[in-house]
């Protein structure tokens, strides 16, 4: 392998590694504070894609009239629930969706790159917290594993959902840039620049977030040790859904990034957020930094392994977690066996 092929190959690699590491990070953020595992994460990314795709071209989304359903559900709970909670529900699931769709609706004849990546945000993201409402928080206290089951049963709805909105074609998400920069004989593209610039955002607001906000700080202690938060006066609920809507908003930011570089289609959400989870196991579902390495390390070994074997490309990365898990489960003691 000539040095050009190697950093071809490695630029790749980081670019598609940044992408599991936002998925790694989303995973983490919910396990921690909630137990779930986050199946679906990987098929809103999908939906992230095909809804800024859809938007681009000028059509209303599917996912618009999914979120207009699952917030009027909402809404009509809420109103049952006091005068607080109805106030809050008229103004999360009544004024911003109808916000949301005369927005998308206005400017779909005349739809820009940048206007529809922020739609597309603003629709997936609310889905989040709605998921976690409406599937996981009537059986938060069930065990891992029930809510592991439920997270696949909800997958594959999703799916369905998706192949019904969307179609079995791929599509593409807006590119950010079409620039590139030169380095040597290596051209980086600017959607890569992108990649990487987005995710390292991300991740300083987030140190932000958790470091300096009450919110964030809320969202550490029901990581730390739940029933001590919930003695303490935190909200498991509350918590809970921020958790899920920090996660559908990440799910969505991949969906419209990596969506620029390979087209994507209803079903192809998963495999990604497997590969994300591979990361997030590498960390013991705990550790961030060492998620991010392991993201890396499974985008660098893919792209790699694309190049010299491409059929067992997915195997390669797979059998990440084979000495991973041996290390795990030969460790005594877990924050999860101390909850």
């Amino acid at each position: 392998m000539d040095p050009f092929i190697f950093f071809s190959l490695l630029q790749d690699g980081i670019t598609t590694g940044a992408i599991y590491l936002l998925l790694a990070i989303g995973l983490l953020i919910v396990f921690s504070v909630t137990r779930v595992i986050f199946v679906p994460q990987g098929d809103l990314l999908a939906f992230g894609t095909l809804t800024a795709a859809g938007l681009q071209a000028g059509r209303l989304p599917g996912t618009l009239w999914l979120l207009d359903a699952l917030a009027a559900l909402a809404l009509a709970h809420s109103l049952f629930q006091g005068r607080r909670a109805a106030l809050r529900g008229l103004l999360c699931w009544g004024a911003y969706p109808l916000v949301v769709t005369l927005l998308a609706r206005g400017l779909a004849p005349l739809m820009l790159p940048a206007a529809s990546i922020l739609l597309t945000l603003a629709i997936v993201t609310p889905l989040g917290p709605l998921i976690w409402r409406f599937a996981f928080r009537p059986v938060a206290d069930a065990s891992v594993l029930a809510l592991l089951i439920l997270a696949m049963a909800l997958h594959f709805v999703l799916v369905g959902l998706g192949l019904v909105f969307f179609g079995p074609e791929e599509a593409s998400a807006p590119t950010l840039s079409d620039a590139s920069v030169a380095i040597g004989n290596l051209s980086v593209s600017g959607q890569s620049l992108w990649v990487l610039g987005c995710c390292a955002l991300l991740v300083i607001l987030l140190r932000w977030f958790f470091g300096a906000t009450i919110h964030g700080k809320a969202l550490r202690a029901a990581a730390s040790d739940r029933l001590g938060a919930r003695l303490c006066g935190i909200d498991t609920a509350e918590t809970g859904a921020l958790a899920f809507g920090l996660a559908a908003f990440i799910a969505a930011l991949a969906g419209v990034l990596i969506g620029a570089l390979t087209p994507l289609s209803y079903d192809a959400g998963f495999e990604i957020g497997l590969k994300g989870f591979v990361a997030a196991i590498i960390g013991g579902l705990a550790s961030f930094p060492v998620a991010a390495a392991g993201a890396i390390l499974v985008g660098v070994l893919e792209s790699v392994g694309s190049f010299w074997a491409s059929a067992y490309r997915d195997v390669i990365v797979f059998t990440l977690l084979i000495p991973v898990l041996v290390w795990l489960s030969l460790r005594t003691g877990t924050a999860e066996d101390r909850a």
